[in-house]
């Protein structure tokens, strides 16, 4: 591990997504403009290295703090210039930190607290500034004729110290130190990285990345259209696979199924993209699996993967995003940061991901893809082991489910998503029986599900709730719109698609929940079979005979259980007697029998209640003419 002293510089663009929304084009022309024209030529001439995006600027390494200064003051100066003859709204105006202090290099790249401070300098720095720490100060009051604002002590995030922060004086003094810029010949260097901020608002189309990112680098073994295993959608899809944890604590291993699980459910909230589920993109954990392979079964065109490893209060965090059917990266970075700053780099990688697919996000639906309901890093930890509990679907699942979504909220009382899981577990005691009392669950589902309402009124998972608990409840018109909420607030979820593909089917509304089955099914291929329970149900109610056998076989070879496999084997029977042929209906009732020999018509009817009492006779008296008992 080689350790140096160098001064750092990091930078980055002052209101840069408002910049792209109101003009994309231009901002990007300038960008490249005043990069090719002021910036590389800067760097060279004062001796730097560009070394990477630091979220959303630009870092960069000196030998000298005195060449670091003086390149930004240059190139602070030449962009006042630039921006003299433009409009004020489409001015391209930097901020600026440096500092001098010890850095670990490693393949290139540079970590350390010299980098964190240099980095928090610079969000103190003013619109077309450049803030110095005490240490970089010190090289240079005696080498530049500069004037410095002393701003004193500043408590900064994530450093434990405060830093004595002062601020260079932009005067005449300053533009003395001006020289001509002298353009470079040759190759330029490659540095379009520093227009990509990622903030509140943040838009930069593809091939921005793509100019920058490994353009003479040995492209991946490319996925092929003709192989995948199904159409790819007519947007942007992804799969996210489960981040690799080379953690070495057994304890911090969820940290990283949480990151991946926090990534997909912010990408499934956005409707331009196809978002692969968790349960699909989850069967390759552990896997050494290739892109192409994934990008064939699941049939999307993108994939992005990383790692996360913590030491103590540590991370580093690596991701790549890459184009399955090019082999090309669109992009890729190394995060060093504090264990508090995990959610800002969950949505940074999100957000990031988006930009690369382009797609635009404008303020409102940004904060809406970005929400969540607790910014308490203990709570979202117990909260993400309550969720892989619960999805197990057990009896003692269900309960150390509850249990750790109960010590979320004992950690943050207002989580309104940890409120919904507690919900959920009570609404599972009421109908499978687990509880004393079925109406004392249910009232706790209800409590549950409105006071995080009153919290999160937009949390997909919340209608999630109430469409189980209407449902429950025979409140079918109720429970239909709350799925449908659910499916508004994150298109790309297949359990807010199923859910109300279920809900759909037993209301009547049968094109609905076939749609919505088949949605679900694709969103998650890799899924367990309750998909297409609904779906060849929907499609048996619509008389789609051939295409409800389809179903029910598929359902029959992904079955998870022989519950789940029985109810598949009486889909085929409900086929077979309204088809006329009555003994493969009675063969597979029998087979259906012999998976659960408790099976019978007042069973299915407690668990499949109907809107409809016509509906219901139609199905109850297939089951029966196949032979199922009473």
């Amino acid at each position: 591990m080689e350790r140096r002293l160098a001064a750092i510089l990091a930078a980055d663009v002052v209101g840069y997504a408002r910049l792209m929304e109101e003009d994309e084009a231009g901002t990007l022309e300038r960008l490249r403009h005043h990069r090719e024209r002021v910036i590389e030529p800067k760097v060279a001439q004062y001796h730097g290295r560009i070394v990477k995006l630091m979220g959303d600027g630009l870092l960069i390494e000196f030998g000298s703090v005195v060449e670091a200064v003086a390149f930004a003051v240059e190139v602070q100066i030449a962009t006042k210039l630039q921006n003299s003859d433009a409009p004020a709204r489409s001015q391209l105006v930097f901020r600026m930190g440096i500092n001098l202090g010890d850095v670990i290099l490693q393949d290139q790249d540079i970590f350390g607290d010299g980098v964190n401070v240099a980095a928090r300098l610079e969000t103190l720095a003013k619109p077309g500034g450049i803030c110095l720490s005490r240490a970089a100060r010190d090289q240079v009051q005696d080498k530049l004729d500069l004037d410095l604002d002393d701003l004193g002590e500043i408590e900064v995030k994530n450093i434990t110290r405060p830093v004595r922060v002062f601020s260079v004086v932009i005067n005449d003094k300053a533009e003395a130190l001006a020289t001509p810029v002298i353009m470079r010949s040759g190759k330029p260097h490659r540095w379009s990285k520093l227009g990509l901020a990622i903030g509140l608002a943040l838009a930069i189309p593809l091939v921005a990345a793509l100019l920058w990112w490994r353009l003479d680098s040995e492209p991946l073994e490319v996925a092929s259209v003709s192989h995948m295993a199904f159409p790819l959608p007519d947007r942007p899809s992804i799969a996210v696979l489960p981040f690799d944890d080379y953690s070495k604590e057994a304890a911090q291993a969820h940290i990283a199924d949480g990151m991946t699980e926090a990534i997909i459910s912010t990408l499934a909230r956005i409707p331009d993209l196809f978002v692969i589920a968790r349960n699909s993109s989850f069967t390759y954990k552990g896997q050494a699996v290739k892109v192409q392979r994934v990008a064939e079964e699941l049939g999307v065109r993108y994939v992005l993967e990383g790692s996360i490893q913590q030491a103590n209060q540590e991370l580093r965090i690596t991701v790549q995003l890459i184009d399955a059917l090019t082999g090309h990266h669109l992009w890729s970075e190394t995060y060093d940061r504090d264990y508090d700053d995990l959610f800002d780099v969950q949505d940074e990688i999100a957000l990031r991901t988006a930009v690369a697919l382009q797609v635009k996000l404008t303020t409102g639906e940004e904060a809406r893809v970005l929400s969540r309901t607790t910014d308490n890093l203990r709570a979202w930890t117990f909260y993400q082991q309550a969720l892989s509990n619960f999805f197990k679907f057990t009896a003692e699942s269900i309960r150390t489910a509850r249990v750790l979504a109960q010590k979320a909220l004992m950690e943050d009382p207002d989580f309104a998503d940890a409120m919904v899981i507690v919900g959920f577990t009570h609404l599972v005691d009421a109908r499978s029986g687990y509880s004393e009392s079925a109406q004392d669950s249910l009232e706790a589902a209800i409590d549950f599900a409105d006071r995080a309402q009153a919290l999160a009124p937009d949390a997909p998972n919340l209608y999630n709730l109430l469409q189980s608990i209407y449902r429950y409840q025979r409140r079918f018109d109720d429970a239909i719109a709350a799925g449908e909420r659910a499916i508004e607030l994150s298109p790309n979820s297949a359990i807010s698609l199923l859910a109300t593909a279920m809900t759909t089917n037993l209301a009547g509304q049968f094109d609905r929940s076939v749609e919505l089955a088949q949605k679900a099914i694709r969103q998650n291929p890799h899924s367990r079979s309750t998909g297409y329970i609904w779906l060849g149900r929907s499609l048996w109610f619509n008389k789609q005979y051939d295409d409800a056998i389809a179903a029910a076989t598929e359902g029959l070879k992904r079955a998870e259980s022989p519950r789940v496999a029985a109810v598949h084997s009486l889909n085929l029977a409900l086929v077979y007697i309204e088809t006329g042929d009555v003994e493969k209906a009675k063969q597979a009732v029998a087979e259906a029998l012999e998976k659960v020999p408790t099976l019978s018509i007042s069973r299915f009817k407690s668990g499949f209640d109907y809107k409809k009492s016509s509906d219901w006779a139609r199905f109850e008296s297939a089951l029966r003419s196949a032979g199922l008992p009473e």
